[in-house]
């Protein structure tokens, strides 16, 4: 008998709207399941059972082994833009949503990715590797613990059985978990083959369940608001990513959540040397998605959105309202980011010239963005009892010339009061630890080996990663050399 909790899944999500949107599948068993990394903050924060990981029914319940008898897995269909491309249909290839738990942080769905293929596989077998499953569920509680609105991992379960990419890999489950998984494709879908009745009931469960304010407006107008909300959410989102050095990697409009969550965790990096024109993902040969262009892609892919629900909205003026926002929410919340990590009170006019020529001295030296952000903090503090605070941030150039004209600049923006207390406010900004590339492959390759206490010990420090954690400083170190030659790309 499997444990209560997981007989209690309910259909909130898509599979509420019926098979139009959500096709009734099966996972497929794995081998051997085990356990490789727990995420017990999430398990408490969910209130499951505190025995969780010790129960052998779920292991085989979160490897698709299982499947309770009041759930009806499934995988929902949808379309999208990949790499700039119209791809047609898509949809769920490798995750199955098991159903929703009612949770303290409310409904939540259970997903399970890599649980075999599904009718939207296209050919493929549905499963994910042990690497990139690592990658998502430390990255999904990374930026959990930034504060950036994200899908949650609950855990990953490994299994000896292999799957084929560029090499043989074992085989391995994601437990993912969201309020939905709603992407901007769903409505591309209906949209591109004319089921607009379909369209609308789409719309009008995302903004019953999800936006649940905008239920007082009527026809047109609810759902020019909410696409007036996915703009606000979706640019406060890339203002998030930029600040703190996030690049996704493949931001096609099928990876784009309608909640302005962070979704799907494939070639994803944080940076490490600045480079605004930084390409994590070796697939993206073209450079759509380098880390400076987020935010444009970001605009587009909203404009795809927009046109998927024009047929609902019937009118371009308030649809482009809604969209044309955008050019204002994002540079604003941009500004107000960057403010914050410079420890600087109010808006003044030549605050942007100030953060752009920083950006462009970070650029010249292809200084690391996370160690001179904590550095600069640790020195802000400092700076209030000692003459020498800034030289650890100034070591990080090579034209320190560069860095101390703009260092001149800066102090005098600042002011000389309240340092301590300003220097304690940027320690709470900007992080002191991230998911490097370097880190994550260390721990993946720990656990082929069958080791994964690298991956439960990174999980605990990404989780506070404004702490100091002194048992693993030197994760917050520089890159070493062969990190650069580390290559991610959309295989998985």
């Amino acid at each position: 008998m499997l444990p209560m909790f997981l007989l209690n899944t309910v259909d909130v999500g898509l599979a509420s709207l019926g098979v139009t949107f959500a096709t009734p599948t099966d996972p497929t068993p794995l081998p051997a399941a085990h356990w490789v990394g727990a995420n017990e903050t999430l398990r408490a924060e969910l209130a499951l059972p505190s025995a969780l990981w010790r129960d052998q029914d779920v292991l085989q319940l979160l490897s698709g082994n299982r499947v309770p008898e009041a759930a009806t897995p499934y995988a929902s269909v949808y379309s999208g833009h990949q790499f700039g491309q119209w791809a047609g249909q898509l949809g769920d290839g490798r995750a199955l949503n098991l159903g929703a738990l009612h949770t303290p942080l409310g409904w939540q769905e259970i997903q399970l990715k890599g649980a075999g293929p599904t009718p939207y596989s296209r050919r493929g077998d549905g499963r994910a590797v042990l690497r990139s499953s690592i990658r998502e569920f430390l990255a999904s509680e990374a930026m959990h613990g930034l504060g950036i609105p994200t899908t949650r991992a609950l855990c990953v379960t490994g299994s000896p059985a292999l799957v084929y990419r560029e090499e043989a890999e074992t085989a391995a489950v994601v437990t993912r978990v969201a309020p939905s998984f709603v992407r901007f494709g769903h409505f591309e879908h209906f949209a591109a083959h004319g089921q607009i009745d379909e369209l609308r009931i789409l719309a009008d469960h995302v903004v019953r369940t999800h936006f649940p304010a905008l239920q007082e407006k009527q026809g047109a107008a609810r759902y020019a608001a909410w696409l007036q909300q996915v703009t606000t959410r979706t640019a406060e989102l890339m203002a998030q990513w930029q600040a703190v050095g996030f690049c996704h990697g493949v931001m096609n409009t099928d990876n784009m959540s309608v909640l302005g969550l962070t979704l799907d965790y494939g070639p994803f990096q944080f940076l490490d040397g600045f480079d605004a024109n930084h390409i994590c993902n070796h697939s993206d040969h073209q450079g759509r998605y380098a880390y400076a262009r987020q935010p444009q892609i970001a605009y587009w892919n909203l404009f795809c959105l927009g046109q998927a629900v024009m047929p609902l909205i019937d009118d371009q003026a308030p649809a482009l309202a809604a969209l044309e926002s955008y050019k204002t929410t994002f540079p604003t919340a941009m500004d107000q980011r960057m403010r914050d990590k410079l420890g600087l009170i109010g808006a003044h006019k030549g605050d942007r010239a100030l953060v752009e020529d920083l950006l462009q001295a970070l650029q010249q030296d292809r200084v690391d963005y996370t160690v001179f952000w904590r550095r600069l903090s640790v020195a802000v503090r400092e700076s209030a009892h000692s003459n020498f605070a800034f030289e650890p941030v100034r070591d990080l150039f090579v034209h320190r010339e560069v860095f101390e004209a703009w260092c001149a600049r800066y102090l005098e923006r600042l002011g000389a009061a309240h340092r301590q207390t300003t220097g304690d406010a940027m320690l709470r900004t900007n992080p002191k630890y991230i998911l490097r590339n370097h880190l994550g492959e260390l721990a993946i390759r720990q656990a082929k080996q069958g080791d994964f206490s690298m991956v439960q010990d990174l999980l605990q420090v990404l989780q506070s990663p404004y702490d100091e954690h002194p048992s693993f400083e030197a994760w917050a170190g520089l890159a070493p050399e062969w990190a650069s030659s580390i290559e991610i790309s959309c295989s998985s």
